[in-house]
């Protein structure tokens, strides 16, 4: 059974699901959103800041003296949301450019940390209406069901989920020796576009392990807790914790995720 939910948990999945109300409704009306690049490759839509805003207002509202970094209004509240001891990291619409396509994988993401480790993590698909939750030393659940990772002993029959590069190609080819040798050695590698939700999967088990490069902590916060919760590894391409920081992730089941990780390091240490 179920523990009894901490209240930050309840005040975000509340959030996530108005700003999944706010995405579905736009869903419906694709060729009316007005797009903007903030980058090559990287888009919002008034839909990415209405969502925020209302996760924003809901947090703000229960928890005043935390701080917040959000994908699209950055840093806010208590020193600019860096000394507090508490900050929930807010992705309101993770594959926006999934989204702005009608292609059917995205989703809202939300967690808590204390003192840079995720405390509370709610991933939210607003298609599949599939809720990811996860607290420290609580287990990870999706829509109550207690869920854990595959128990998937060798990356030979490991499904992996990744992200290719598509803002940044600094790493471009160190990427593509990894892809090029995973593919060979796994069941098969799958890059749906949206992080948060990738690894919300591999929390779930239906994926088995995932990597990517050149991500920001609001892709990672919810997914990794999940992973961890749901009892895998999550880590950055040294083997250590610091994935929010560096912006690279390895995550799996136990087994996988070492095999995984030798083969990210071996490549990650040859770039130039």
């Amino acid at each position: 059974m179920r523990p009894n939910l901490d209240p930050a948990i309840n005040i975000a999945v509340k959030a996530a699901r108005r700003a999944a109300a706010i995405i579905n409704q736009a869903a419906s009306q694709l060729d009316l959103l007005n797009v903007e690049s903030k980058a090559p490759n990287d888009f919002v839509t008034e839909v990415d800041r209405a969502a925020e805003a209302a996760i924003v207002g809901i947090l703000r509202e229960a928890f005043p003296e935390h701080g917040i970094l959000a994908e699209e209004s950055g840093r806010s509240g208590p020193q600019d949301g860096r000394g507090g001891e508490f900050v929930w990291i807010i992705d309101p619409l993770d594959g926006t450019t999934n989204f702005i396509h009608g292609f059917p994988q995205y989703a809202v993401s939300i967690a808590l940390t204390r003192k840079g480790a995720p405390e509370h993590a709610v991933v939210f698909d607003p298609v599949a209406n599939e809720l990811f939750t996860a607290s420290r030393g609580r287990g990870a659940y999706m829509n109550d069901r207690r869920i854990r990772v595959s128990r998937r002993l060798r990356l030979a029959d490991a499904l992996l989920g990744t992200g290719f590069p598509s803002r940044r190609f600094d790493h471009l080819e160190t990427y593509i020796a990894m892809f090029r040798e995973l593919t060979r050695k796994s069941a098969g590698l799958r890059r749906p576009g949206a992080a948060a939700l990738d690894l919300a999967y591999v929390a779930g088990g239906r994926l088995d392990g995932f990597w990517e490069t050149g991500l920001a902590p609001w892709d990672m916060a919810a997914g990794a807790l999940l992973i961890q919760e749901a009892g895998g590894f999550a880590a950055d391409f040294d083997g250590e914790g610091a994935f929010l920081e560096h912006g690279n992730i390895v995550a799996g089941t136990p087994k996988v995720f070492t095999e995984l990780l030798r083969v990210v390091q071996s490549h990650w240490a040859a770039r130039s």
